[in-house]
């Protein structure tokens, strides 16, 4: 089977290329120009992205949307993680929030035409006091996943058994094979 996939982040094709591919799904990656909803709304944004990104191409289409919620800041940056990211870096977020319990989420979004399924996977940590790893994925070099010591940056590819991005693909794959693929 192949689902298309709107992204243009090359690390987030790969990732879900490979899970995907594990269940026997051949991912399509789509690159569109999109903006994004900018709103705290995680479900909000992604609903506006599958419906959007459907209505360019007229065939079923899947999203995502990753995002940390710090438990230092009642759940914030949320769905606005990339400007957070962008705006802080590394070494500032490592530094402020450094030790600091943090939820990584990850929401599908797949309109197959008809009506628009969500799902989502997620796995706590806590942000690295300094960044370690490769940091061309962004936040992968502070978030440390609970019950190991390394950030997902310098795990490799052991994160994808593990992530919150692979609970989400997991629970996708299966709506897919339960649904006799629509």
């Amino acid at each position: 089977m192949r689902v298309r996939f709107l992204s243009r982040n090359e690390h987030k094709i790969a990732e879900a290329s490979t899970i995907l591919k594990s269940v026997g799904v051949e991912l399509v990656a789509v690159h569109l120009p999109l903006d994004e909803l900018q709103s705290d709304d995680v479900q909000a944004i992604v609903r506006n992205k599958t419906l959007r990104a459907f209505r360019l191409l007229g065939q079923p289409v899947f999203v995502e949307q990753t995002c940390l919620f710090l438990t230092e800041l009642n759940g914030f940056p949320g769905g606005l993680t990339q400007v957070f990211w962008d705006t802080l870096q590394k070494e500032r977020v490592a530094r402020l929030f450094g030790g600091g319990s943090v939820t990584a989420k990850t929401q599908i979004g797949y309109c197959n035409g008809q009506q628009i399924f969500h799902f989502e996977g997620a796995i706590d940590g806590t942000i690295a006091p300094e960044p370690r790893g490769d940091d061309s994925f962004q936040w992968d070099c502070v978030f440390i996943p609970q019950g190991h010591d390394q950030t997902f940056a310098e795990m490799g590819e052991k994160k994808n058994e593990i992530s919150m991005r692979k609970r989400a693909l997991d629970a996708f794959a299966a709506h897919l094979e339960g649904s006799g693929h629509d």
